[in-house]
């Protein structure tokens, strides 16, 4: 199971390209409204959640993704269960996926990063204290995901489904959007 993780505020493209690619991948994916089941982004689109974080079974997590946007990034910062999912994930050597400003802000900020090449929005490095930080679409640090931006959306949405799907699946994906990146 992947949650994804919607707070209001939350960069639109950013949280779209992985559900639609790990969907069309028959990825097993929720995404989780942590502010409430209908969750607005920073631009005004409403989303209406899969469920609440009391119907999460952290037990039955493969990856937990986390969009950036602002201020939805700090509203996912701001909320216990988002820090305990992540939290359980890192100590049961599960995935934790984070784009844009997510990773500045609530990895960097769980002190997560430590040590680990990362990437996140430009401007905001300083924010993944500790992290060898990279102008890359996406970073892989073992079982830590970093996304650049909403420019990079997709190529961190294929990559997730690469590392949860296997190359090919992906790569399938890929010819079906007929991605060019």
């Amino acid at each position: 199971m992947i949650y994804l993780m919607l707070a209001d505020g939350f960069e639109e493209v950013e949280a779209m390209a992985p559900v639609d690619v790990l969907r069309r991948a028959r990825a097993d994916l929720k995404t989780v409204g942590v502010t409430g089941r209908m969750v607005t982004g920073a631009h005004g689109v409403p989303m209406q959640a899969d469920c609440t974080p009391e119907e999460v079974d952290l037990a039955a997590a493969d990856m937990v993704i986390l969009p950036g946007g602002m201020p939805g990034t700090k509203n996912l910062y701001a909320s216990a269960f988002v820090r305990d999912a992540v939290q359980y994930c890192i100590d049961h050597d599960k995935y934790v996926a984070a784009i844009c400003a997510a990773p500045s802000v609530v990895l960097g900020g769980m002190g997560l990063l430590q040590g680990k090449e990362a990437t996140c929005y430009p401007g905001m490095e300083d924010g993944m204290a500790g992290a060898n930080a990279q102008p890359k679409p996406y970073c892989m640090a073992g079982k830590i995901i970093t996304g650049r931006a909403a420019g990079a959306a997709f190529d961190f949405a294929l990559a997730l489904c690469a590392v949860l799907k296997g190359e090919a699946v992906a790569e399938q994906v890929r010819r079906d959007i007929v991605y060019v990146g």
